[in-house]
């Protein structure tokens, strides 16, 4: 099987979800990348669904994280710290939550990616 077919092909592509949740890390692991840009935007109807077929994986995603808070795209930033920065033990990962409540990038303090790094680090996201 090719996984990489599994990967969504629009904002309502539902079909191969239930499949996905059922891959371990290793099979699922070569398309993280593709999977993560479905979270770019929480409006997207396949968010959600996309941000369920990680979160089981969520201890091992950080080095992917790390490179999407390189980026500029403050929204991209605040669904990850939303879907898998609350709750989280990952020292790494923490670390950067740290860094945007103390010292956001531009695009951070436009979309409000240091609201939500303050929020869990003082646990008052609900």
């Amino acid at each position: 099987m090719n996984f990489k077919d599994l990967v969504p092909k629009e904002k309502g592509d539902h079909e191969n979800i239930q499949k996905l949740k059922n891959l371990s890390f290793e099979e699922i692991q070569p398309i993280i990348p593709d999977l993560l840009i479905w979270l770019q935007d929480i409006n997207w109807p396949i968010s959600d669904d996309v941000a369920d077929v990680l979160k089981p994986f969520a201890d091992k995603l950080t080095p992917y994280f790390t490179e999407i808070f390189k980026t500029n795209d403050g929204l991209w930033k605040l669904w990850i710290l939303t879907f898998f920065g609350r709750g989280t033990k990952d020292e790494i990962l923490l670390n950067e939550i740290t860094r945007i409540a103390n010292f956001p990038t531009k695009d951070e303090i436009d979309d409000e990616v240091d609201l939500e790094a303050q929020a869990i680090l003082n646990g008052d996201y609900n």
